[in-house]
């Protein structure tokens, strides 16, 4: 126990030395300049330690949660013992990171206004977390955060552990993109990069604190073999993110040796290899002598791996206060500082396939949904089972267009261009959802993932039945509700201000492109989907949605296109280029686009609709017909025998009575 505890204090000891030494060194302490506004000594080096602890606990916080949730057995629905003390844990880091937050706020107003603590009022605080969007990303982790500490407090089920977890999960995102990543050139890159990177190091460093306070519980060694595949996928994110992040932020690579960010870039290239060496000695030394009931070198080498985990979130906040190699210039386009690109030049072929505006969440989603769906059809067809090229060609095709559609010289159209970003939402809402629904990736992933070796551990695909079957999915899976959702979402975005602010924030981009997607999907996993779930309706019903839909589009198309006034002109009016035609022209194509592009795709759904219902049809009656064939071999009626004779007798009944009902001598 003792050596436990000296980790831990190590760890705390080496993340403080090194924020130290690290604002020295990247220059974020410097001595303030005579005549400009000063906070002070304790605003200077109290916002960094905050920050430290902020992140120290929201670490903390996600690994207890995820272990919980995810790497321990549980006891039945509910969580092991273990889990229930982890989830107690994660309720007291929480509220530790709830108030960090918000100390946050008051020493952020502090810095920059300039103006020490002690003279700071209320008002200047309550204006920041209301108006700003770095306050407002603050505030929104600090209730996040108690929202966590509550949920941790009372959760009993592993379910609820997985909400808390997804929770405190969500809480790790607001501050990382509000600050350098926000207002850095080509935020695209920056901005997801930077959630990538915040995500994968949480879970990698929480997992491993987590399961250095359970390491004498006999559920460890399956707890730490579960972690070191999550541990080896967030090496990879956190390794591929961080350098993408990094080569926006010095813009050159002799950045890296030339300047005091380069520097510090170089010190956590050093830990991450370092971290990545210790991950090779865990899976080839300790989880095999773990597996043999030795614990020593795990514990060993899990407490050296958390003390180098420490001291790399120390130098990652000094990073964040650090003045980076590449600035804004002062007199710098307007329309590159809010789009974090210049201007598109005019539309050609080679423009709208060239100049790559990639996103990395994108790119992520694309890269690892085609690795783990053939991952799935390679594992099929080793056990000697087959699956349909068509389908697997379906899937990756839809993965393909979704990358183009947010990544391609395109994208930076779909900023400036209310027709461009229309035909990207018909893309991403109508072709890619088809095109991922034709792969049926519920089906693949139900029949290619392995059960857990330990009963009552919830693998992939435990968790993907329970979503399948859950009430959530049942309400959003309901025609109805899908359609609805699809509908509402055509007139609720266009027909209010709600386009204009999410094109202002980058993260609100990102979310409105995912509902096109999922909404779509949900839409069409309900018309002509194959995958297990909500029971199917009859087909003439799907129909009658699916004709409700073309409709409902149709009508979207007609109503835009008789508009008169311009959609989004608070963010259109900003970023209109010289050289396109007028605000009201390319919204009127843009609503030409609208109408006629469901077409080609909406009649697509409805011969793939009418050919699974000729199907189901010619099932039935190969059903029939097998029924009849088996009852003439063996002597019995059939099911259409039966029935004959059930109507048959009901004639002779009614004939009967009205027989009886006749007078007598009639």
């Amino acid at each position: 126990m003792a050596s436990g505890w000296l980790a831990w204090v190590v760890a705390t000891g080496s993340a403080v030395v090194v924020l130290l030494l690290a604002l020295r060194l990247g220059g974020a302490v410097a001595a303030a300049i005579p005549g400009l506004p000063d906070p002070g000594p304790v605003t200077t080096w109290a916002l960094p330690a905050v920050r430290l602890l902020a992140d120290g606990w929201a670490t903390l916080t996600v690994g207890f949660a995820v272990t919980a949730a995810f790497l321990l057995p549980g006891d039945g629905p509910g969580v092991s013992a273990h889990g229930w003390l982890l989830l107690r844990r994660a309720g007291l880091t929480a509220t530790g990171w709830a108030a960090a937050s918000l100390t946050l706020l008051v020493l952020t107003v502090s810095d920059l206004l300039g103006v020490p603590l002690g003279r700071l009022g209320a008002a200047p605080v309550v204006s920041f977390g209301m108006d700003i969007t770095q306050g407002r990303a603050l505030l929104a982790q600090a209730g996040l955060a108690a929202a966590v500490a509550v949920t941790a407090r009372v959760a009993l089920s592993r379910r609820a552990a997985a909400l808390a977890s997804a929770a405190a999960l969500a809480g790790m995102l607001p501050p990382a993109l509000t600050g350098h990543a926000a207002g850095a050139g080509n935020h695209q890159i920056a901005v997801s990069s930077l959630a990538l990177h915040v995500l994968a190091a949480a879970l990698w460093a929480g997992g491993l604190a987590a399961l250095l306070t359970i390491r004498r519980s006999r559920h460890l060694p399956g707890a730490a073999a579960r972690y070191s595949r999550l541990a080896l996928g967030c090496f990879v994110t956190v390794g591929f993110s961080g350098l993408a992040n990094a080569a926006v932020r010095l813009g050159a690579v002799d950045q890296l040796w030339q300047s005091r960010y380069g520097w510090l870039v170089l010190g956590k290239l050093a830990a991450l290899a370092m971290l990545g060496l210790l991950g090779a000695a865990h899976r080839t030394r300790a989880l095999p002598a773990l597996a043999a009931g030795r614990r020593g070198a795990f514990a060993r080498l899990a407490a050296g791996e958390l003390v180098v985990f420490a001291a790399t979130v120390g130098l990652a906040v000094a990073l964040s206060r650090s003045p980076t190699p590449v600035t804004e210039p002062v007199d710098a386009d307007p329309v590159t500082a809010v789009l974090g690109f210049g201007m598109p030049a005019a539309p050609t072929p080679a423009h709208l396939l060239g100049q790559p505006l990639p996103d990395l969440i994108f790119l992520t989603v694309t890269a690892v949904g085609i690795a783990g769906y053939l991952t799935g059809v390679r594992r099929l067809r080793r056990a000697g089972h087959q699956w349909p090229v068509a389908r697997t060609a379906s899937w990756v095709g839809g993965l393909l267009v979704l990358a183009a559609a947010t990544g391609l010289g395109f994208a930076r159209y779909a900023y400036v261009l209310f027709s461009a970003h229309m035909a990207q939402h018909m893309v991403l809402s109508m072709l890619v959802p088809i095109l991922l629904v034709g792969g049926a990736p519920v089906t693949l992933a139900l029949r290619a993932l392995h059960r857990p070796t330990e009963p009552e551990v919830r693998g992939p695909r435990e968790w993907l039945l329970l979503a399948l079957h859950s009430r959530p999915t049942r309400v959003l899976t309901h025609p109805l509700a899908a359609l609805g959702i699809y509908t509402v979402s055509l007139f609720g975005l266009y027909f209010s201000d709600l386009l204009g602010t999410l094109m202002r924030s980058h993260l609100g981009h990102l979310a409105m492109l995912g509902h096109f997607v999922v909404s779509g999907y949900l839409l069409f996993w309900v018309l002509i989907g194959i995958d297990p779930g909500r029971p199917r309706l009859p087909h003439p019903i799907l129909v009658l949605i699916h004709l409700a839909s073309m409709m409902a589009h149709g009508f979207f198309g007609l109503a835009l296109m008789q508009t008169t006034t311009v959609i989004a002109p608070d963010w259109y009016l900003g970023v209109h280029p010289d050289w396109a035609s007028t605000l009201l022209a390319d919204q009127r194509l843009g609503a030409g686009i609208a109408w006629a592009f469901g077409e080609i795709p909406a009649a697509v759904v409805m011969v793939l609709l009418v050919r699974q219902w000729i199907r189901a049809d010619q099932r039935e009656q190969r059903r029939v017909d097998r029924a009849a064939d088996r009852a003439e071999a063996t002597g019995e009626d059939d099911d259409l025998a039966r029935y004959n004779r059930f109507l048959a007798a009901a004639a002779r009944a009614d004939t009967d009575a009205r027989g009886s009902d006749r007078p007598a001598g009639s």
